[in-house]
């Protein structure tokens, strides 16, 4: 498994703890998670992150224990990524920084891929990926451009996952 951190910034040589730009209600006994912190996320769902830092959107995949009818919705692919229309061209003109970090000061979260670590880390690498676009299908992620995302808020009444980032961008 490998990890990463994806940034606007290409000059990180060391990333400090800090606190979260803006809080989430926390289950009991995660508070800790609004305070200063390094993210990362998995290989495995680093399609989350492939999108211009303040770019709306909405994705999807299955758990194991979504139901076939839930499933259907995805057609055939991993998952799906869900931009307002409007975001189209920053994400095909974009790029993003790709850190790779080393593993050993992470704490699996067990929540879609996200880990943190309490203490500085130094990257191992960093590439830039830019035609963000052209990520997805290799990953098994379908890229669907909608008009507004708003609409799709009810996917959370599914089986399937579904994390909503940068929603406060989104058309109304």
């Amino acid at each position: 498994m490998r990890l990463f951190h994806f940034s606007d910034d290409p000059t990180i040589t060391i990333f400090e703890p800090r606190p979260v730009c803006i809080a989430s209600e926390r289950p009991p006994g995660r508070e800790w998670l609004n305070g200063p912190l390094v993210w990362a996320i998995d290989d495995v769902n680093d399609f989350m992150y492939l999108f211009p830092r303040d770019c709306p959107r909405i994705l999807i995949w299955a758990k194991p224990e979504t139901s076939e009818e839930d499933r259907q919705l995805l057609g055939g692919w991993r998952g799906a990524a869900y931009i307002e229309r409007g975001w189209l061209e920053r994400l095909q003109a974009g790029r993003i920084h790709r850190y790779e970090m080393p593993t050993e000061s992470f704490e699996d979260l067990q929540d879609a891929g996200m880990w943190v670590s309490r203490k500085a880390v130094v990257p191992l690498a960093l590439s830039v990926v830019s035609r963000l676009d052209f990520e997805f299908a290799p990953r098994g992620i379908e890229l669907r451009v909608v008009e507004s995302l708003m609409p799709l808020k009810a996917l959370r009444e599914t089986t399937l996952h579904v994390s909503a980032i940068r929603l406060r961008n989104a058309q109304p």
